[in-house]
């Protein structure tokens, strides 16, 4: 094949890991012809950092994910090794499933679920540039000069864009141990007009598991009964394993202070910023100084492997430094360190450069997705991949885009949060975030989103069909509980009463404890009732917010050419360009008077064309 060949795809998404993956299999079940292109089709859905998916905020995600039809519930479900529900102990908006994955398993089985997908190619590619015309995507070059043309591309390179690794002074090209950098994106991306920065993750030691005194540390194990994060998943089978935890001790710490004149980060070597909430562990030892110390999860990585992920001690780091490190920690001191820790350099995107859909503002047709976008995390990622997959999908067939709002969805809150307020460190998903959790709950994801998927065609009929029998289970349950009465006062008047659980409710009426629910029907009701107060007002807030939230600033708005307006709200509104004014009022810098003087040239219709570049 000669290097004038070409392909033509519908969409093309560029890498393969948790955002393209989940992009790639949208658009292509939306049934767009799609091209998933990766640096080596070894690593697609490689986990780079903790084998674990979800937690605080991203289980909620990844529930999400799943309610519309993507893939990374399932495959967990499949691959898991340890499944706890997070902050059980707290109220329900606040519980979130986490479980820990056998890395290679859960690789492999998505990668099969990518081969195995009608209307998708994963091939093996160097990319090289991005094709252009009259500011409309074309298509990407590869290595050879090969072009695969598709009106619609997905960028989601993740830490690969002029990566580069730091371990104590070495450093090396790399946005993963063993893997090469990606230059020329890097290049085609600011030569299309684009602002790139730089961001630092980085990730622990490894070690080998026969090495480990398991009698020094604190054995965690996984619940009783697992919770599945698919919604398709009846139930968890396969046996779990422990996880283990210990903690640095004092003498860690006063090695680490010894040796900060040969830490990256300390020496200038490193300059970009690293993700707040999970620093490294020298980063902990200089912002926590009054800590004696941190824990240390230990974490196995599979079931056919020794190999334990040391979660809690992220560290750039000499190699010398890290082992002394590691042999002074209790249960690890004769351990055999399999990988040594790193950080890495990357190019990002800052995402105020997109619209809500994904799509970037300078070059239609093209879509940034994942660690591009400046967040961290396989969850955060994989969610912004699927959205990014649906529209691109979406916009070659003619259709309207698909844009979640931060009252639907937490899938709505972090692509809300990317293109209002842009990032200054990895963006990583919290429930505080969230104004609206006590809707956005992790139990009730299939009733928010998954009729819109089976709007959207993103949905399969098997999941279409289970959604449709949980409804109508749950419309029997309140049904049930509303008619029914003891004592004088209905079931659903009792379990109000925060005292009161379903069991209870059950002994009061042997009909509802006769009528075939299942025990996630039973709790979501439980939850839904008890709560009620709590939902109602949510939903009441976002009511009369959304009158405002929801109205329209037309693309040719020129908010230049409102001169009341101060000139920090000006510049920000005008390189930003929210669609809505609920967007707008999101803006970092941009006050209520801002948003008031807004309202009133939109209410007159008083506003000039924007002028062109």
């Amino acid at each position: 094949m000669s290097s004038r060949d070409h392909y033509h795809f519908d969409v093309v998404v560029v890498g393969a890991g948790h955002a393209g993956v989940e992009a790639a299999l949208a658009s292509a079940r939306l049934g767009t012809k799609t091209a998933l292109l990766t640096m080596s089709c070894d690593t697609v859905a490689q986990m780079s950092c903790n084998p674990a998916i979800g937690g605080v905020a991203k289980g909620q995600i990844v529930r999400e994910i799943d309610a519309l039809g993507g893939e990374m519930g399932r495959v967990i479900d499949a691959t898991g090794i340890q499944f706890r529900m997070l902050n059980s102990g707290k109220g329900p908006a606040m519980h979130s499933p986490r479980a820990q994955a056998d890395k290679k398993a859960y690789q492999f089985e998505m990668k099969w679920k990518v081969e195995q997908q009608e209307n998708l190619s994963l091939r093996q590619e160097l990319v090289e540039g991005i094709e252009t015309h009259h500011g409309q995507v074309t298509g990407i070059r590869v290595a050879g000069g090969t072009v695969y043309h598709a009106p619609a591309v997905i960028l989601t390179t993740g830490t690969f864009l002029k990566a580069i690794m730091h371990t104590g002074e070495t450093t090396s090209e790399g946005g993963r141990a063993g893997e090469q950098s990606a230059h020329g994106m890097s290049g085609a991306l600011l030569n299309l007009g684009f602002q790139l920065q730089r961001f630092k993750t980085g990730t622990p030691a490894r070690i080998n598991g026969r090495t480990i005194d398991f009698s020094k540390c604190v054995t965690q194990p996984g619940d009783e009964d697992p919770q599945p994060f698919s919604y398709l998943t009846e139930q968890i089978e396969q046996s779990q394993m422990d996880c283990h935890l210990t903690e640095t001790t004092p003498e860690v710490h006063a090695l680490i202070q010894a040796n900060l004149s040969r830490a990256p980060m300390y020496t200038g070597q490193i300059e970009s910023t690293g993700p707040r909430y999970c620093p490294s562990i020298e980063d902990k030892v200089v912002r926590f100084a009054d800590k004696g110390s941190h824990q240390i999860f230990l974490e196995p990585e599979g079931r056919n492997t020794l190999e334990y992920y040391c979660n809690g001690i992220s560290t750039s780091l000499p190699r010398d430094v890290q082992d002394r490190m590691i042999h002074l920690i209790p249960g690890l001191e004769n351990a055999d360190i399999m990988r040594f820790g790193y950080a890495v350099e990357y190019d990002f995107a800052p995402p105020t450069q997109l619209h809500a859909t994904m799509e970037t503002r300078r070059v239609a047709g093209l879509y940034f997705a994942g660690q591009l976008n400046g967040t961290t995390g396989y969850e955060e990622a994989a969610g912004q991949g699927l959205l990014a997959g649906i529209n691109a999908a979406l916009k070659v067939a003619g259709r309207d885009s698909f844009v979640l709002d931060r009252s639907q969805a937490y899938l709505g809150v972090l692509i809300d949060d990317l293109v209002t307020k842009g990032v200054d460190e990895p963006y990583r998903m919290f429930t505080s975030r969230a104004e609206y959790r006590m809707l956005l709950r992790q139990d009730n994801a299939d009733r928010r989103l998954t009729p819109l998927g089976i709007d959207l065609g993103t949905v399969c009929h098997e999941r279409a069909k289970s959604f449709r029998d949980y409804e109508k289970q749950v419309n029997r349950a309140r049904a049930a509980i509303t008619a029914t009465r003891y004592q004088g006062n209905s079931l659903e008047e009792w379990l109000r009463r925060p005292e009161i659980t379903w069991t209870d409710a059950e002994k009061m009426s042997p009909e509802l404890a006769a009528m075939p629910l299942s025990r996630r029907c039973k709790r979501h009701v439980e939850v839904e009732v008890q709560y009620a107060g709590y939902i109602r007002r949510q939903e009441a807030e976002i009511a009369k917010l959304q009158k405002v939230d929801n109205v329209r600033i037309p693309e040719s708005f020129n908010f230049a050419g409102i001169p009341q307006l101060r000139y920090e709200a000006r510049e920000k509104l005008g390189r930003i360009r929210p669609e809505t004014v609920g967007r707008a009022s999101r803006v970092s810098g941009i006050t209520p008077s801002d948003i008031a003087i807004l309202m009133m040239y939109l209410k007159a219709g008083e506003y000039s064309q924007q002028p062109s570049d």
